[in-house]
C-alpha cells in the first residue's frame, strides 16, 4: 500500500538538512532496493519534503516517519502520514 509522508521542516531545517542528508538518504535506500520508493524528494519553496512509499500497514509508514534522520535531528517539526491511492499513471 502506498503512503505519502510529509514533513515540515522547522526554522533550522535547512542548516539541519545539509549536516543529516546522508544518513536520511541511507535510511530510504533499503526500500529503494526493494522498489518501494515511488519519489521522495524537498518541496522547492523550502517548506519541507514530500515522500511516497509503500508500506505492508499505515503503522509501518508511521514508524518509518518517526525514525527518520530528519525527524529524529529536527530538520522536520511535523510530519504527516497518509494512506494514498495513485490514479494515474497507471
Amino acid at each position: 500500500m502506498k503512503f505519502v509522508i510529509i514533513g515540515y521542516d522547522s526554522p533550522e531545517g535547512e542548516a539541519k538538512r545539509k549536516i543529516h542528508r546522508t544518513a536520511h538518504l541511507a535510511n530510504l535506500e533499503p526500500l529503494a532496493q526493494q522498489g518501494r520508493v515511488i519519489l521522495a524528494g524537498p518541496l522547492t519553496d523550502k517548506a519541507g519534503s514530500l515522500l511516497v512509499l509503500e508500506f505492508d500497514t499505515q503503522a509501518d509508514a508511521e514508524q518509518f516517519a518517526r525514525q527518520d534522520p530528519y525527524t529524529l535531528h529536527g530538520v522536520f517539526s511535523r510530519v504527516e502520514v497518509h494512506p494514498f491511492m495513485q490514479v494515474y499513471p497507471k
